[in-house]
């Protein structure tokens, strides 16, 4: 009987998951399909009852649902639990359980790709939904100097932040700011790190080729990650070019979260070469 992995989310056109989660299963000769799930958030409780059947390994789960779909699982494991936000779920015998994959996706991309180590420096992370918490609890565990978290809703980030320093080691600065000091260009805090969460830049989204900051706000010394991955490279990436900024695309977070999902769902190492040439080759590289 075929298996089957769903990707869970709103909207999904840009998602290139299906094309190298399907090459992972492929490359064993599984027999398992990978399917896209694009529903409304009133089909949310629905889709969930149905990752129960047999037939279903588990899923990834993205935009908007990272959150709001932990309440509707049997047992989010711990790291989920503490960041409050699922990407993969594991079905088994038709209990769920809840993981997050994004966090050490995040780091391993930054480590392995740029060589950047986030212990003592100081970092600013854009957005506060389901990516912006795995990415700053990695960061903070990682024994970031300082984190700025600046958000569209005040609110949203506030509880983040507090979240944050409940594990955060002492002496670690964890501010929020507002959306607007993004407007205002030199008045940033200095920073080692910039991290867009947020979907600004994506294909397929309202804000498609738009970009949170230009080069006048983007020191040349910092690293700036944009954890979009399509296109390849974002606006934001090409004005971190233009300020002399080194820059890192979402590609590889979402390739060793995709990774890291695989082998949740079948116990077997996964072929992150494989995976990775898929996803440039879906993303026409």
């Amino acid at each position: 009987m075929t298996k089957l992995v769903a990707l869970i989310g709103y909207p999904l056109g840009h998602s290139i998951s299906p094309s190298f989660q399907q090459a992972a299963f492929d490359y064993y000769h599984l027999d398992v399909c990978y399917e896209v799930w694009e529903i409304e958030p009133s089909q949310l409780e629905a889709t969930v009852k149905r990752l129960r059947q047999p037939s279903v390994l588990g899923a990834n789960v993205t935009i908007p649902y990272k959150e709001m779909i932990m309440s509707l699982l049997d047992e989010p494991d711990e790291l989920a639990f503490q960041i409050g936000a699922v990407n993969t779920i594991v079905n088994r015998d038709g209990k769920l359980f809840g993981c997050n994959t994004d966090a050490s996706a995040f780091i391993r991309a930054l480590r392995q790709e740029t060589g950047f180590e986030p212990k003592g420096k100081h970092a600013v992370l854009l957005g506060a939904g389901g990516v912006a918490k795995a990415a700053s609890f990695a960061l903070i565990r990682e024994g970031v100097g300082s984190l700025r978290i600046i958000n569209r809703t005040l609110e949203r980030a506030e509880g983040l932040a507090t979240s944050l320093r409940k594990v955060a080691k002492p002496g670690t600065e964890i501010v929020v700011l507002p959306w607007e000091v993004l407007d205002l260009g030199k008045t940033l805090p200095r920073y080692d790190l910039l991290v867009n969460c947020t979907s600004i830049g994506m294909k397929h989204s309202p804000m498609e080729n738009q970009t949170p900051l230009r080069a006048v706000s983007i020191p040349e010394d910092a690293l700036v990650y944009d954890l979009v991955y399509n296109p390849l490279e974002t606006l934001l990436l090409r004005e971190a070019k233009k300020a002399g900024a080194r820059v890192l695309g979402g590609l590889a977070m979402l390739v060793y979260q995709g990774a890291a999902s695989f082998e949740l769902w079948t116990v077997r190492e996964a072929p992150v070469g494989v995976m990775l040439t898929a996803a440039r080759r879906a993303l026409g590289d």
